[in-house]
C-alpha cells in the first residue's frame, strides 16, 4: 500500500512516500480502508521528537492518528463491525508506528466509532482527536447546564469544537480570538474576546461574576484564569501542565469509542460541524504538517486518501 513514512526525526520534508506492507489485523480490531486523515499539531511535534521521551516511536513510522474511512476486514473476535461499515477513529495505539497516513490502517475497536453520515469525509477525519480533546476536558470539569465556560483559543481546531459542545451542554460561551475571528465563532453561538493584555478585564466585563469553567488549547494563560475563574470554579489545559499546581486538570486526549460516538451523534443532531481549512493529497502531506506548524488555521487541515 502507499503511505507516508519517516525514518528519523525531523522537518516535514523528511515525510516520504513510499510502499509499505499492509498491515496485520489483530484480535479486536478492523482493518481501514482509509478515504482521509487528519493533521494535528501532535503529528509534526512527534516527527522533530518532542515526545521522544513520553512516546515510543518505531522506524520507519508512518504519521497520524485520525481517520474516516471503510471497514475492509475485521480480525478474530471482533462483532462490533462489519466490512462495508463506514467509520472513524482515533487510531492511537500504545506506540508510533502504523499511523493513518497509508492507504489502509489497523484499528482497535476501542478507539472507532461509526462515520456521522452529516459529515463528508475530510470534515470526519477532522473530528476524532480534537473532538474527542474538548469533549473529555469540558466533561472532565462537570460542564453543565447554565454554566458560563470561557475558552482559550476558540477558533484553533480543538477550539471550535469546543464550543460547540458546550453549547450542546447548555452553556453561556465566551470564546478568545483574533478580531478576524469573532463574526466564525459569534455563528457558533459563543461570544468572542480579543485575546492578548487587558483579556482579562474584557471577560469580565461579559461576567462581571466570573466563569464557571475555563479550557484553555493554547497555553500561557493560566494568570488570565485565574483572574476571572469564580470562587469554586474549574479549569484545565492540554497545553501547560502547570494548572495541576493550581487546582486545575492537565488533560490528554484519550481514544474512547463512547465518546467518539457520542461526537458523532452530535455532528448528525445539526449541533456538531466540523470546518475544513485545506485538503491535500497524501503525496503532500509535508506542506499539510507546514501550513499547521504556521498556526492560524481555522479549521482541520485534511490529508485526503482516496475517494
Amino acid at each position: 500500500m502507499r503511505a507516508i513514512t519517516y525514518s528519523k526525526y525531523g522537518t516535514p520534508d523528511t515525510l516520504t512516500l513510499t510502499d509499505v506492507p499492509d498491515p496485520k489485523v489483530g484480535p479486536g480490531e478492523v482493518l481501514i480502508r482509509v478515504r482521509s486523515a487528519s493533521v494535528n499539531p501532535v503529528d509534526w511535534k512527534v516527527l522533530a521528537g518532542y515526545l521522544d521521551g513520553l512516546m515510543q516511536v518505531d522506524f520507519p513510522a508512518i504519521p497520524g492518528w485520525d481517520v474516516s474511512g471503510v471497514v475492509e476486514a475485521i480480525g478474530p473476535d471482533t462483532p462490533e463491525y462489519a466490512v462495508g461499515d463506514e467509520v472513524i477513529a482515533y487510531a492511537r495505539k500504545d506506540w508510533v508506528q502504523q499511523g493513518t497516513f497509508a492507504e489502509l490502517v489497523s484499528a482497535p475497536v476501542r478507539t472507532v466509532a461509526r462515520k456521522p453520515a452529516a459529515l463528508d469525509w475530510n470534515e470526519a477525519a477532522g473530528l476524532p482527536l480534537a473532538g474527542l480533546t474538548a469533549y473529555q476536558l469540558l466533561h472532565r470539569l462537570d460542564t453543565t447546564k447554565g454554566d458560563t465556560v470561557l475558552v482559550h483559543a476558540a477558533a484553533g481546531g480543538v477550539g471550535i469544537l469546543a464550543v460547540q459542545i458546550a453549547t450542546a451542554l447548555g452553556a453561556r460561551v465566551i470564546g478568545t480570538a483574533s478580531e478576524g475571528n469573532h463574526e466564525f465563532l459569534r455563528e457558533l453561538g459563543a461570544e468572542p474576546v480579543t485575546y492578548g493584555d487587558g483579556l482579562a478585564e474584557r471577560v469580565r466585563e461579559l461576567a462581571p461574576e466570573g466563569v464557571d469553567v475555563v479550557v484553555d488549547f493554547v497555553g500561557g494563560v493560566l494568570e488570565t484564569t485565574q483572574a476571572v475563574l469564580k470562587d469554586g470554579g474549574r479549569h484545565g489545559s492540554i497545553a501547560d501542565a502547570t494548572v495541576a499546581e493550581a487546582g486545575g486538570i492537565s488533560a490528554w486526549v484519550r481514544p474512547d469509542s463512547a465518546d467518539l460516538q457520542a461526537l458523532a451523534d452530535l455532528a448528525d443532531a445539526g449541533k456538531l460541524t466540523v470546518p475544513v481549512a485545506e485538503v491535500f493529497a497524501l503525496e503532500n502531506a509535508a506542506k499539510a504538517y507546514e501550513l499547521s506548524q504556521g498556526g492560524h488555521v481555522r479549521g482541520k487541515i485534511a490529508i485526503e486518501v482516496s475517494r
